[in-house]
């Protein structure tokens, strides 16, 4: 089985200031032809850089790192563990343009389990960075497969594309649906169907 290497957090390159940030807004501004010294854009170049802070958190973030602490008193449990319609929210990096939509992450334990804000917390590690989604979804079940070595795992990705509904095509109302499939879940039929039932019959597709 070909498994993709995780993606580890961004190497350490030189980093503009916050005020060279703020000026590049400036430029922005004036090149969309408005006036960015003006009363109602004047604080805009700040508030932007901050926001860029919130939505690209990730790059300071390693996965890896989330998963590493786990628990083994299971009583033998060997199920499905399912963390479903997790919020994503994701940029573009073709066109920087908001992805949102809901992430289902599932794995199969061996012998240790994570907590499931874990789960969570690795989803908005790879989502928060600019992303095409079939990378986000090779990524977070990679990753979980790498560091919890389970049977099994699989993530299901389904997601609007702003940058398709509000430019280009301009076709709102239309989701994009990914996954990948690790261990159990892509060798298993019976093991895939089940968990895509849990899911919620979404991506039946997969059931073949």
């Amino acid at each position: 089985m070909n498994i993709i290497s995780p993606a580890k957090p961004v190497a350490s390159v030189p980093r503009p200031t916050r005020e060279e940030a703020e000026a590049a807004v400036r430029v922005l501004l004036e090149w969309a032809g408005d006036d960015p010294t003006r009363e109602g854009l004047r604080d805009t170049p700040a508030r932007v850089v901050r926001s860029y802070e919130e939505f690209f958190a990730g790059y300071h973030v390693d996965p890896v790192v989330l998963l590493e602490r786990t628990f083994e008193e299971t009583d033998g449990y060997d199920e499905i563990v399912l963390l479903r319609d997790i919020r994503l929210e994701s940029h573009c990096e073709h066109h920087m343009l908001p992805i949102i939509g809901r992430a289902h992450v599932a794995y199969l334990p061996h012998r240790r389990v994570v907590g499931i804000s874990k789960l969570a917390r690795v989803v908005d590690a790879y989502s928060q960075r600019l992303q095409i989604q079939e990378k986000l979804t090779a990524q977070i079940a990679n990753t979980i497969q790498q560091v919890l070595q389970p049977r099994g795992v699989a993530v299901v990705i389904e997601a609007a594309h702003q940058c398709m509904s509000t430019r280009g095509v301009h076709k709102p109302g239309v989701s994009m649906v990914t996954s990948r499939m690790l261990g159990e879940f892509r060798d298993n039929p019976a093991t895939r169907r089940e968990v895509m039932a849990l899911i919620g019959n979404r991506g039946a597709f997969l059931e073949a």
